[in-house]
């Protein structure tokens, strides 16, 4: 099956429900567009274990183990669809060098407090939650969409959980300072969550293909509706606001600019940068990429070497 016959397809109003029914092309846009949501699904879970060490109390943590036990099962639905396409997801998972996960950058930055902690499940779950529900609404891929169902009901549950402890972090003096420095050094993460501006979209498969529906630039616009009204309604700042005349949000500091990983602070001073800066970033990975993969491929290694 060619480009066209695909387009035609789609243009019916037909999903596509395997391979079989796509071009080559279709296949490779739906492979890369799977192996950054199983990627940053699958590198989550590390994350936010580490991060659960910082809660406060027990039943605290027990919600986190409950959200990364649904993060692993999102993370088993891309990867098993990647293997309906031919990929071999063992060799994928298990014998990449970590520095060839696509998951975002942001996870690459550890998480080391409660706050941190619960910010990222108001900030990068809620960029979850407006990305798959994108392609949950759009995806003209059948197997994904159906699959989706379970995955957008439980990405909203980790969304109201950052919000509900962020809300509480925000009432009380002694947390308030902790939950804005978070907030500080999440929001333009997150902000780069959703790739590179329209003008530079390198990949335009994912819309042509009706992979995805909306564009970079529409997803970040949708998330910051939510995300900025929310921090303004508990009293945290944001550098962002609506510009009421074009109904449209816009970022009131350079966007992008240079992030200093290590005191996890944007050096504003310094102005915008380009986003060929931020992409070497972005390559380079950061300071918790090694370890974090590490924990995903250590059982892997052990079992190999006890066989």
């Amino acid at each position: 099956m060619n480009n066209a016959d695909v387009l035609e397809r789609l243009a019916a109003g037909r999903l596509v429900e395997g391979p079989e029914y796509a071009s080559e092309d279709y296949v490779k846009g739906l492979a890369r567009t799977l192996i950054v949501s199983g990627d940053t699904e699958l590198i989550s879970a590390p994350a936010y274990l580490k991060a659960a060490a910082h809660a406060p109390r027990l039943q605290s943590f027990v919600s986190v183990v409950g959200i990364i036990q649904d993060e692993l099962g999102h993370a088993h639905i891309a990867y098993r669809m990647l293997r309906d396409l031919g990929v071999d997801t063992d060799k994928l998972i298990y014998e990449r060098d970590s520095a060839d996960f696509r998951h975002p950058y942001a996870f690459d930055v550890p998480l080391e407090s409660w706050p941190e902690m619960v910010v990222a499940n108001g900030f990068y779950d809620r960029a979850g939650f407006v990305l798959l529900s994108d392609i949950f609404e759009h995806t003209s891929y059948g197997p994904w969409k159906r699959a989706l169902v379970k995955v957008d009901r439980e990405e909203g549950f980790h969304l109201r959980h950052g919000e509900q402890w962020m809300k509480t972090l925000a009432a009380h003096p002694v947390t308030r300072d902790d939950l804005q420095k978070a907030v500080d050094w999440m929001f333009l993460m997150t902000l780069e969550w959703f790739g590179l501006p329209d003008e530079l979209k390198r990949h335009r498969d994912q819309i042509d293909f009706g992979l995805k529906g909306r564009t970079n630039d529409e997803l970040r616009q949708i998330w910051m509706s939510t995300a900025v009204p929310f921090c303004e309604s508990i009293g945290i700042d944001v550098p962002a606001h609506l510009d009421t005349e074009t109904g449209a949000y816009v970022i009131d500091t350079p966007f992008p600019q240079q992030f200093d990983e290590r005191e996890k602070r944007w050096l504003t001073e310094e102005g915008e940068i380009s986003w060929d800066v931020v992409l070497g970033r972005w390559r380079a990975r950061g300071p918790a990429n090694e370890e974090l993969v590490e924990m995903i491929q250590r059982g892997r290694l052990e079992l190999a070497e006890a066989a």
